[in-house]
């Protein structure tokens, strides 16, 4: 087996919840590069979940496929993103200092802050979705689950790791130019299957919505942490859905 594709393998098993043959087993060594595939592994979640829609919305109206497509994404991922998303609300919004609000988002239960957040973090992805059109829904869905883990890769290779340990300790953030080249380009490449115009304020939206948090977790715990990126993942792929809806004249 290559290690390229260890490595794939790698990434799949520890972003998704997609069932991974037993005989393909794990490698610690390929972990660690892992985030190399994190958009390509955005664009296979963005595909099913868009195929997935196209069949629902066969039988039933648009906002139940969007929701059963939503719903698809989370079983998908174990809501592993949705997870880091509150877990960030919670420790930012109760915590005053880096020790406290690492030591909140290391806890399990869920607080006001992360609940609060992660309602509107899911009806805001809900609305948006709809109100894109169908015909480029599909295309939305993928885009959007590349471009936003190309945004989390971001945070991950411009900025230190804020804890000894956690579920983003095992990763590399030391990539090479053809990594990252590869990073980029499978983030950015779902891009041009949606309008032009549309396509460029998502992104520029989704990259706003990355600085503003990347500012914040610099600010505040001085670097990232695992819950970190599952916030930026999912506040930039809101934001991409957001961008895409900015109307033109």
């Amino acid at each position: 087996m290559s290690s390229r594709f260890e490595t794939f393998i790698g990434a799949l098993r520890f972003f998704t919840r997609l069932p991974i043959p037993g005989q393909l087993g794990y490698s610690s060594v390929a972990l660690e590069k892992a985030i190399v595939y994190f958009p390509l592994a955005g664009v296979l979640l963005g595909a099913i979940c868009a195929a997935l829609f196209m069949v629902c919305a066969l039988f039933w109206p648009k906002s139940l496929a969007v929701l059963v497509a939503m719903a698809a994404t989370i079983r998908l991922t174990g809501a592993l993103h949705e997870d880091g998303w509150s877990d960030v609300a919670d420790g930012f919004g109760g915590g005053w200092d880096k020790q406290r609000i690492l030591d909140i988002m290391r806890d399990s239960r869920l607080g006001s802050f992360g609940a609060v957040a992660l309602t509107m973090l899911l009806l805001a992805r809900y609305v948006t979705l709809v109100e894109i059109e169908t015909a480029w829904l599909p295309f939305a869905l993928i885009a959007g689950h590349a471009f936003s883990r190309l945004c989390a890769t971001g945070i991950m290779v411009s900025m230190e790791y804020a804890r000894t340990d956690g579920k983003g300790k095992p990763f590399s953030n030391h990539l090479s130019i053809g990594e990252l080249a590869f990073v980029v380009l499978t983030g950015v490449a779902p891009l041009f299957c949606l309008p032009w115009r549309q396509a460029a304020s998502a992104a520029v939206l989704a990259l706003l919505a990355t600085l503003w948090l990347a500012r914040l977790f610099k600010r505040n715990i001085g670097g990232y942490t695992g819950d970190c990126l599952g916030a930026t993942q999912q506040f930039a792929e809101v934001a991409f859905y957001a961008g895409l809806l900015c109307r033109f004249s």
